[in-house]
């Protein structure tokens, strides 16, 4: 008799964690699900704008939701704030090719075929916010960057690549915790595949997570409504990390074509 009251108390208790992990998990859920207050993808111009004076430079960003400004207005995003900073030594022809939503698989098909098309003398690839969150593989992310980048050299290889790898998505107040810290570890194990793809592939890493992520865990008000994305003020943030990486780039980057 003793024994079977264990059992049925071993039962319960089995059966109270599993009911409180439950409801832990929909907590976490809905969360994340209603978290924030959605924001629109903003309409941006898909043709090429050309600005500023000087030697002719084609440049284009690549990417996700960021690259289109999601959380702010197009004109107060990085696409236009970058080509602003080029266009005081260069006439830039800039072409954003980003779409919101946007994975590092992404960047091997459409986006990849119009920036070939537009044969760039630099570009800027914002990617991987989107591969944590969906949970995407090391080597998956590493494979399609690689992909991207080396299509994109066989365009011209004289090209300029820089890289933004992953935001800090541990950052992300919308993620309550541990799903902030899962997405903080996330972010690191994503930004090492792209740090030693940088290094392999002689590009150019703008290190927005190392040099920014610490300022937007400690000002949630750097974020849009919905409280994942950016709002203007925090591309602004991450702006002049992007234009050092770019004028580096630029200025030291070396050649990618084949020595003889």
């Amino acid at each position: 008799m003793a024994t079977l009251v264990q059992q049925h108390k071993g039962i319960f208790i089995i059966c109270v964690v599993l009911v409180l992990l439950f409801g832990f998990v929909v907590f976490e859920v809905l969360s994340v699900v209603y978290g924030g207050t959605s924001v629109p993808t903003p309409t941006i111009p898909r043709e090429p704008i050309v600005q500023g004076s000087g030697p002719a430079l084609k440049y284009v960003v690549m990417g996700d939701s960021s690259a289109v400004a999601q959380g702010a207005d197009y004109s107060e995003g990085y696409a236009i704030a970058t080509t602003d900073h080029l266009a005081k030594n260069y006439t830039v022809t800039m072409l954003n090719v980003g779409v919101s939503g946007a994975r590092a698989k992404d960047m091997t098909g459409e986006q990849l075929e119009k920036a070939q098309a537009q044969k760039p003398d630099v570009v800027l690839i914002a990617v991987g916010g989107n591969d944590v969150t969906h949970l995407s593989s090391a080597k998956s992310v590493e494979q399609s960057i690689k992909t991207a980048v080396n299509q994109l050299i066989q365009t011209n290889c004289d090209l300029k690549i820089v890289v933004t790898g992953v935001p800090q998505m541990g950052s992300v107040p919308r993620f309550p915790q541990p799903l902030q810290a899962v997405a903080g570890l996330r972010t690191t194990q994503l930004n090492k595949v792209f740090d030693q793809l940088v290094n392999a592939q002689s590009l150019t890493f703008a290190r927005i997570a190392e040099q920014t992520g610490r300022q937007f865990k400690d000002d949630p008000t750097l974020f849009a409504q919905d409280k994942f994305h950016p709002n203007a003020r925090g591309y602004a943030v991450w702006t002049p990390v992007l234009n050092q990486a770019l004028d580096a780039a630029l200025t030291s980057q070396p050649s990618h074509c084949p020595k003889d």
